[in-house]
Order: C-alpha cells, then sequence, then structure tokens
C-alpha cells in the first residue's frame, strides 16, 4: 500500500478576540477525504497567537480553560508591546496551550479516547488566522 498525504488549510476570522472552536468534524471529514485507513491527523495552528488542543467539548470546561488562562497570561501591558502589537498575553497563551495536535487514525477515522475532541483557539482574534490539517497515512 502507498503512502498518501493531504494538506488542508483552513483560514478562521473569528467574531472575537479569543475565541474555541470545535474543529472535530473538519478534521474528521479530512481523514475520510484524504482516503487513508492508518497513520495520522497532524493540526497545527500557523499562528504564534492562536492553539490547537483536545480535550472535553463541556462549555463549563471551556469557560474554565479561559478563566485559567487569563489568570496565567492576563491581557496588559507586556514588553512585546513596544513592537506596536499589543497582543503579549496571545502569544503566553499559545505556549501555555501549545500550537499543534498529533492525533492517530485507526480504521480510517480519529482515534479518540472518551469525550476527546479537538479545538481551534484563538487568543488575538478578528483577523485571518491559517490552520493546517496534514493526514499522512496508508
Amino acid at each position: 500500500m502507498a503512502m498518501k498525504f493531504l494538506n488542508y488549510y483552513h483560514t478562521f476570522k473569528t467574531r472575537k478576540k479569543r475565541e474555541y472552536i470545535n474543529i472535530t468534524e473538519l478534521v474528521r471529514e479530512k481523514v475520510f477525504e484524504s482516503g487513508i485507513s492508518e497513520g495520522l491527523a497532524i493540526v497545527s495552528a500557523m499562528h504564534i497567537t492562536a492553539s490547537v488542543f483536545i480535550n472535553d467539548n463541556e462549555q463549563g470546561l471551556l469557560a474554565d480553560i479561559d478563566e485559567w488562562l487569563e489568570k496565567l497570561a492576563p491581557e496588559g501591558d507586556y514588553r512585546h508591546h513596544a513592537t506596536g502589537e499589543v497582543n503579549g498575553d496571545a502569544h503566553l497563551k499559545n505556549l501555555l496551550m501549545h500550537h499543534q495536535v498529533i492525533i492517530p487514525v485507526t480504521s480510517g477515522d480519529l482515534d479518540f479516547g472518551p469525550w476527546q475532541e479537538v479545538f481551534y483557539a484563538e487568543f488575538d482574534g478578528l483577523r485571518p488566522k491559517r490552520m493546517l490539517i496534514k493526514v499522512i497515512g496508508e
């Protein structure tokens, strides 16, 4: 069997500065589109003020994550702002949540544990941002 590859670039333009978007079905769609049975789906935020993470799709938990991030990296005055950007907190939130995830693909579908779903997290939105879904396998 030959290796198959799929690259899919998706652009977000969030309606809020911080937003959490469930992208599980989009990733699953791209895995099906790739035609692989066994392999990996790599999902990567292509901006240093956004993240991709896996967790439970429960609104209370997402609110808790947002509050936790704001406590650890609050909006405020950062040395980074001397560059003309005012998104220092978004860079720190990215470091806490990471920029990509790798999801196993088994029998042609995402191989998640119970309750796991994949999210795109935007910390400096209101402008176009890209994400890459790369599917590799056979």
